[in-house]
């Protein structure tokens, strides 16, 4: 009995020792934010940071089943473009992207609509075309895994790589 007592006093000291381990400390700074809601911050921002390429070449991104340019994505290709234009020797690849829903097969044909929607119009903007690859993932690279609207928008893209 003595024994009994003393297994569930040692499982009780581990449990709450474990749990007292995994509480969350707020601080606040000098600004009146807590080190939580930096944290929280950081990982907005860095969702976004993994929207931009390393040579700061914005993402694009497309309407539900839809690979036509929205206008505020052809403001961003007109910056693709002048940059483009500034660094002859840069040459790039279109990445289309799909959300989760459909087939794979639809999502690859989609992705590459939406790749070559974004090169025309680089092409159309003066861009030597043989600068330009594209691919398509179709929904093989969500850069949200999450299973709602707000991540679908995310993944409905093309993401543009230094090549």
């Amino acid at each position: 009995m003595k024994m009994r007592k003393s297994v569930i006093f040692l499982c009780l000291v581990v449990f709450v020792l474990a749990f007292a381990g995994c509480s969350q400390k707020q601080v606040t700074k000098g600004d009146g934010t807590s080190s939580a809601q930096s944290a929280s911050a950081e990982q907005t921002m860095s969702k976004e940071a993994a929207e931009q390429s390393s040579s700061g070449l914005s993402d694009i991104h497309f309407d539900f089943n839809k690979s036509n340019l929205r206008p505020d994505d052809k403001q961003i290709l007109s910056d693709h473009a002048k940059y483009l234009k500034e660094n002859k020797k840069v040459k790039i690849v279109i990445e289309g992207n799909c959300d989760e829903r459909g087939s794979a097969k639809y999502n690859l044909a989609l992705g590459d609509r939406r790749a070559q929607e974004a090169k025309k119009y680089l092409v159309n903007s003066g861009i030597d075309s043989k600068r330009i690859k594209t691919i398509s993932y179709g929904k093989g690279r969500p850069i949200d895994s999450e299973h709602n609207e707000a991540a679908w928008a995310k993944n409905r893209r093309d993401h543009f790589v230094i090549n």
